[in-house]
């Protein structure tokens, strides 16, 4: 299944690059936004195929390449219409034919993305309760995948016209039916998304470290959604080339997500999430910190300068840069020690009553104080049930 994808997925790109010289209509997305698409989604099918060939019995993997299996045939769509209806038309058959059925393969991705949620990591749902949701999404799913290739082009998300559109009476219908039923899955993805902290606070160990990992990646991606949704993409989308930069902000995220994925199930053990957000937390707010002061202390000397001389003056640029250049040492360690503090208290504890021990190590010379000392940290920073601790008797001279 992984190699029927890939398969796919590679007849898309030979479509592309044949037709990389000619231009699309505008409404269509360029070239440049299909192969970066393509490229994003080839990792889906791959992931899939590696924990279900690992964990077969675990249903999460089929989900994966099933996933993959829709992305597969929606960009194979795309790629065959334009192909057929703008660099060679007429040498492809039944173009709209073939992108209205495979275009549907939205609809298979929305209905799967609430199981993704639902069945992570082990591929069974949090507890019983959770089947209501599950239900609901397959009985609205289903009937959208039948009732999707009649509805308006709009509604379908394909590129060229729609032969199969119903008209009059039976077109109201069918969109009564598609608008309320596509509200309704994405009800679902955001409920089965709430059902990961449900699953969390009952989870320990592997499964708190698998769920770290997904919950990181859909961060990345509900960060570029709420941008998308406040309507902060406008202005990157007003440059050349910005719809073609924004589709690959969004593949990267989307990427994060299910690489997220796989590491989690097949190589939890190797990686460690917590550093990976410690470091995504400082070093955001670093940077945020950073910016924010450059431009102010840039306003502040322009201003100065303007004062002073009447004209702007390239110093304010440089006096910025040098001054930011030596904050960025003091502000990391401020910032690391406020995140430790507010995020990761008890290590935060632990490392500093090591470190007060390491400090009182050096000048104690009475053995017993340093055993009561020693026992004392062990207890404060690993907190187990019990300690002893045993010294080596010394041993006479020899000769004595």
């Amino acid at each position: 299944m992984c190699a029927v994808n890939l398969f796919i997925f590679a007849l898309s790109l030979v479509l592309i690059f044949l037709g990389w010289s000619m231009q699309l209509p505008e409404d269509w997305g360029s070239w440049q936004e299909q192969a970066i698409t393509v490229v994003g989604f080839i990792g889906v099918p791959i992931v899939g195929g590696l924990i279900a060939s690992h964990r077969p019995a675990n249903s999460y993997g089929w989900l994966w390449l099933g996933l993959g299996l829709s992305f597969a045939l929606m960009q194979f769509g795309q790629a065959y219409a334009s192909y057929a209806s703008v660099v060679e038309p007429g040498a492809l058959p039944a173009p709209r034919t073939v992108v209205t059925l495979l275009g549907q393969g939205w609809v298979a991705a929305i209905v799967i993305v609430p199981f993704l949620f639902l069945l992570f990591p082990d591929g069974h749902l949090p507890s019983p309760r959770w089947r209501v949701l599950a239900w609901v999404t397959l009985l609205v799913g289903v009937p959208l995948l039948i009732l999707a290739p009649f509805a308006s082009d709009e509604a379908a998300r394909t590129s060229v016209e729609n032969h199969f559109v119903i008209h009059g009476t039976g077109a109201e219908m069918i969109s009564a039916l598609i608008d309320p039923g596509i509200t309704v899955i994405f009800v679902a993805i955001v409920i089965s998304a709430a059902s990961l902290v449900f699953r969390y606070h009952r989870a320990t160990g592997i499964q708190r470290q698998q769920i770290k990992w997904f919950a990181y990646a859909a961060a990345l991606n509900g960060f570029l959604i709420a941008i998308d949704t406040l309507g902060l993409t406008d202005l990157l989308l007003s440059y050349p080339f910005g719809n073609t930069l924004w589709t690959l902000l969004g593949t990267v995220a989307f990427a994060s997500l299910y690489a997220a994925v796989g590491i989690a199930i097949l190589r939890y053990r190797l990686y460690e999430i917590d550093i990976i957000i410690n470091r995504t937390l400082v070093y955001g707010s670093l940077t945020a910190t950073l910016v924010i002061l450059y431009f102010a202390i840039i306003v502040m000397l322009q201003s100065l300068f303007i004062a002073l001389t009447g004209q702007r003056s390239t110093l304010a640029v440089v006096a910025s840069t040098l001054l930011i250049a030596a904050l960025f040492n003091s502000l990391r360690r401020r910032i690391q020690s406020f995140i430790d503090r507010r995020f990761y208290r008890r290590k935060y504890d632990a490392r500093t009553t090591l470190e007060a021990f390491s400090a009182k190590l050096r000048d104690e010379t009475d053995l017993d104080a340093l055993c009561r000392d020693l026992k004392a940290v062990v207890g404060q920073t690993m907190q187990p049930s019990h300690v002893s601790l045993w010294l080596r008797p010394e041993r006479a001279p020899k000769g004595e």
